[in-house]
This record gives structure tokens, sequence and C-alpha cells, in this order.
């Protein structure tokens, strides 16, 4: 949530610290600006809105300087103005801030007591406040003032930090919010995420909780914020392309990364496969064949797409490890005092590995002496650095809001953790490990089939795009896989939908149905597959609107729906994978209908690093 970029070289950098904020536009935004040390001071530029509105303002007022830092703000105190735009400047100090800080309101307080006064109505004020009362005529360096006032506050933050009399140099804090810093030729960077400045460089270090650095072109020194010990991480090389964050021919990201699924499956897979004895290697998650066995309970925590994909995990770590699972949300989990302990697995399920309320559970669930298990798709992300073990989904860089390929390679990984799991409890034949081990190696080839669908669905999307509401339905592993059409459908396109267990139907969901209503049924000719038909039967008798995602070939659906839109024949750990994309399409097609902004969705953010 919110994007950070910040520069300290020998090159002028205002445009490509814009350009860096662009590459986070994913993030979500509502206001964007700038502030340069031009060698006169610091100077700033700040935008209400998208960042076009910043290019302008900047056209009217160039900012020149070879030392910058830039933020996109996701409004959280104070409504999106100007004024509230980051950076936010005291004295001779300039402040963009990623997260929440908690105690606020007694800092504002006390900082209001002692005659400051504040111009903007945010928290991240604040902190520019306490840097320059900490230098207020001491001799110290602008890292020891940063560290001064970072001691006095509480909560979640990534800030980058710039000062009139230090015109070559930027001071980087992280506590519970990403931040990723860049390492040039004469040249040094500071980001949220890793594609603002992936085309300036690969080789990048990552700041873990409680550390801060002194950003110059010669490179970056690394402390802890707290007592100020050197820190030394060798830097990570990043294989990722710049073009893979770019929208390569197709009209928005999401559709390019709808496309891109069966890549970034196969990417998921490899190397992790042993077709021969049908078996899964995951070494990286430290579950050792004692541990699998010993396991009493699996825990998934998540949030938003991620859950859907947990609640996949546990139908499937249920059936083939016959271990009792459960599925828990994050914001929810990490104030109810759950019962974690030390025979559990804990699976931390997130896009970004950033995400804040799984962070937290994790945490609590590693202080009860659970072991965890991090499956994200970001390298190096908070989430994996605190767990045991980890499992990396690879999908890429995803730059659309709306989760697709990140969502379809977490269902191949939940799918490789229970067959690891079956294999090492002894509760998966090796003949059904070997069929499941040979239907995932086949199935970017199975994606790329129902991709093909694309033209119809969206010839389907044309008919239901002025919908006002939308009921999705499914059964066993297509209910979550309801939940996430659903969820797809509200936040591209922002019509109401709701995904239901189709046995739920007939208690309250069923009222709603109409000639009006669109009710799409997800029934694959799977062990639910005639109980799913009567469902349909049962909104056919209401004259509801009846789209189904069926087997190829099934003339039963075809008969009961209004539309089809036929996924090929699959082994059954298969379907959710396959079945969610003609969904992820349908969501697509109808809000490029509609005319939203599909990749940018409103009040939607990627990472979500504050509660």
């Amino acid at each position: 949530m919110c994007g950070i970029v910040a520069y300290v070289g020998d090159k002028q950098c205002t445009d490509m610290l814009v350009k860096g904020l662009r590459r986070l536009e994913y993030r979500g935004y509502d206001s964007a600006g700038l502030a340069m040390q031009s060698g006169k001071g610091i100077e700033i530029v700040r935008a209400v809105g998208k960042l076009s509105n910043l290019e302008d303002a900047l056209k009217k007022q160039p900012l020149q300087g070879t030392t910058g830092i830039g933020h996109t703000r996701w409004a959280t105190h104070g409504r999106p103005s100007e004024v509230n735009a980051h950076p936010h400047v005291a004295g001779g100090v300039a402040v963009v801030h990623n997260g929440i800080i908690e105690n606020h309101v007694e800092l504002r307080a006390r900082l209001e007591k002692k005659g400051v006064r504040f111009a903007s109505d945010t928290d991240t004020e604040i902190v520019a406040h306490l840097i320059e009362e900490a230098r207020a005529g001491k001799k110290t360096t602008l890292a020891a003032a940063v560290r001064t006032a970072l001691l006095a506050v509480r909560g979640a933050y990534a800030i980058a930090v710039v000062a009139d009399d230090a015109p070559h140099e930027i001071v980087v804090a992280k506590n519970e919010s990403p931040i990723v810093l860049g390492l040039g030729q004469g040249e040094t960077w500071a980001a949220s995420d890793i594609p603002a400045i992936l085309e300036h460089t690969r080789d990048v270090v990552f700041l873990l909780e409680g550390e801060m650095a002194v950003l110059t072109k010669d490179g970056a020194r690394i402390t802890t914020i707290v007592d100020d010990a050197p820190v030394t991480r060798a830097p990570k090389r990043i294989e990722w392309s710049a073009t893979q964050a770019e929208k390569g021919g197709y009209k928005h990201f999401m559709l390019k990364e709808i496309f891109e699924q069966p890549r970034a499956v196969q990417d998921t897979l490899l190397g992790r496969l042993d077709l021969a004895a049908g078996d899964v290697m995951a070494d990286e998650m430290g579950v050792t064949p004692a541990l699998a066995k010993s396991i009493r309970r699996v825990y998934f925590v998540a949030c938003g797409t991620s859950s859907h994909s947990a609640m996949v995990g546990r139908y499937f770590v249920e059936q083939l490890a016959r271990v009792e699972s459960t599925v828990e949300i994050g914001s929810e989990v990490r104030y109810r005092e759950p019962v974690f302990g030390s025979g559990d697995l804990v699976v931390a399920v997130s896009q970004s590995g950033e995400t804040l309320d799984t962070l937290a559970a994790l945490k609590a669930a590693k202080s009860r002496g659970a072991h965890v298990v991090a499956l994200v798709n970001v390298q190096g992300s908070a989430i994996p650095r605190l767990s045991d073990g980890g499992l990396y989904t690879h999908a890429g860089p995803e730059i659309g809001v709306a989760s697709t390929k990140c969502f379809t390679t977490q269902l191949v990984a939940v799918l490789m953790l229970a067959v690891y799991l079956g294999k090492r409890r002894g509760t998966l034949t090796d003949a059904s490990a070997k069929r499941i081990t040979d239907a995932l190696w086949h199935s970017p080839n199975l994606l790329r089939q129902v991709l093909e669908t694309s033209d119809h669905v969206r010839a389907i999307a044309k008919k239901y795009f002025h919908a006002r509401d939308f009921l999705f339905l499914g059964r066993g592993t297509a209910f979550p896989i309801a939940l996430e059409g659903a969820l797809k459908l509200k936040e591209i396109s922002y019509i109401h939908a709701e995904g239901y267990a189709a046995g739920e139907m007939k208690h309250g969901p069923i009222a709603l149905i109409d000639e009006n209503m669109p009710v799409l049924v997800i029934c694959p000719k799977d062990v639910h597959y005639e109980k799913t038909l009567s469902n349909m039967q049962e909104v056919k008798a209401r004259e509801g609107r009846l789209i189904a995602v069926c087997t190829e070939g099934d003339a039963h659906a075809k008969s009961i729906a209004e539309d089809v839109i036929e996924i090929p024949e699959c082994e059954p750990e298969l379907l959710p994978l396959l079945s969610v994309v003609p969904l992820q399409l349908l969501a697509y097609h109808m809000a490029d209908l509609k005319g939203t902004d599909v990749d940018q969705p409103r009040n939607l953010a990627k990472t979500v690093t504050v509660e």
C-alpha cells in the first residue's frame, strides 16, 4: 500500500523517480509527490490524483537535483488532498512514509504543546517534525536524528528522508513495511518494491525489521535502529526481466497476467516434481518426514484472494494428508488469541509476503511453538524471512491489483504441499501421488486450452455487464473458486457479487433469484456433479440467468444453462485451477466493457501493509 522511490547519484533524477512511481501504481494511491535536494535546500511538488497530475505540476514547477525521494499515497490519516500528500516537510527535512504511526495522537499533542504547527492531518508529518526536533541546535548527523525520532515512534513504517544540509544522502528505515535497496554503479536506490528499480539495477538488499540505512552514490550503510549496530548483508541478484513488468501488447496488465498463467504455473512446478517417484521435492519448507508425521493440525492463515487458495488447500490437505486443517483470516485470528501449539503447521499465504495481518498472525504462531511455512510470491519479503521454511510460487511480478496468476500458482503450491505431506505421512498411495504429479506437470497445456475461450467469454460478458448483482455457486473445491470469482467481479467491475456453497442456496440466496439475476454455477464432472445439476435446475425454475462452467462436452449442463463455458476434462485436483480462469476472464471483460480502471480499481491496493 502506497509506494516509495528514492535515488542518490550523479544523474538528474526527477524523471527517473516519476517512472519508478509509475511502476508502483499497482499498490494503489490517491496522490503523489517528489522532494528534491536541489543544492538550494529541499523543494517539493505534490498533486492529488493520478501521476499524470504530478507530471503536469512538474512542468509548471520543474525540480532539478541528483538526490530525491518520491511517494504515492493511499489515504489513511486525512483525506486525499495536496496538503496531505507526501513528502511532508519540517524545517529542512522532507519525509515520505508508508504505514501507520500508532502513537500519533500523543506525539502530535506533545509537539503542539511545544509550539509546532502542523500543515496536514497526516501521521507522517509527525515524523518530519520529530526528526527536525532532533536536529535543532545540535551538531548531529541526519541518520542520528532519524534514529532519535524513530525511537519515539510505535507502529509500521517504511520511510525515506532527505535534508537541506545533507545534499548527497538519503536515510531510509523499516518496521513492518517493505523497503528494498538497489545498488548500482555510482548510484543507489530505495523502493517499496523491486519493479520500481529493476530498470536500473538487479542487485538488491532487503532491509529487515528494525533496520535503517544511509544511502550515498557509493552504496548503503545499514545499521540497526535501536543500537546503531552495523549490519552486513550480501545483495541478491534479481532474475526478473524489466519487460516482465510491462504490458507486452495487452490492453491491461490484468489481461497479460491472466494469459501468463501457463508460464507462471510451469515456473512454480519446475524442479519440484519427481515424476518417476510421484513425489514433490520441497525441502525448502523445512518439514522433515518426522515433522510431517507428527503434525496434529494445519492452519492456513491468509487474507483476500489468498484466503480462497488456502480454502482449496484445506480440502487437499485433509483429503491427501488426512490431517485436520483450518483456514483463518489474518485480520481475525491475530486478535482472537488463537490456540497455536507445537504440533501445528501454520501456512502463511500471501502474494506480496508483506500482508500485515498475516504477518502478525505468523508471529503469534511462532511465539507459541508452531512450525511456520511461508507460501508467497515475492522473494526476500517479510513473511518468508520470519518463517521456518518457504514455498515460493515464482509467478513473477504481478502489476494488476486484482490477483490472477499469483492465485493460480498458489493453488498449485497448496496441492504440492498436500502431496508432500501425504507421501510422508503414508496417507497417499504411490499410485495416487503419481496420478496427481503427472496431472500437475501437464496442467500448463490445459490452462492454455482454457485461455482459448477468452473471446467466447467476452461475448457472454456483453450480455451481463449491465447487471447490478451476480451470484456464484460451487461445491467442494469449487466453493472457494465461486468466492474468488465473486471477489474478482466486485474488485474490478464494481458489480455486487456473492459466492456461496451451492448446497446453501436454499438457506437464503434462492430468495434473490429472478429473471434479472445472473447465476454462475461451477459444475464440472466431479463427485458433486449430480447435486450441482439439481441446484442449476432450481435456478432455472426461478427464471435465473444461468451460466455454467462445465466439463467439455457436457450435454446436460448445456441443456439447462443459458450460457456455458467449457473446461477440459482433467483430474479432480486440477478442477479449481482450470475453473477459475473463465471467472477471471469474465470479470476482466465485464470490467473492460464497463470502462472501469481494470488494473487499479478504486479504493484498493496491491499490498495491504496497514490494518
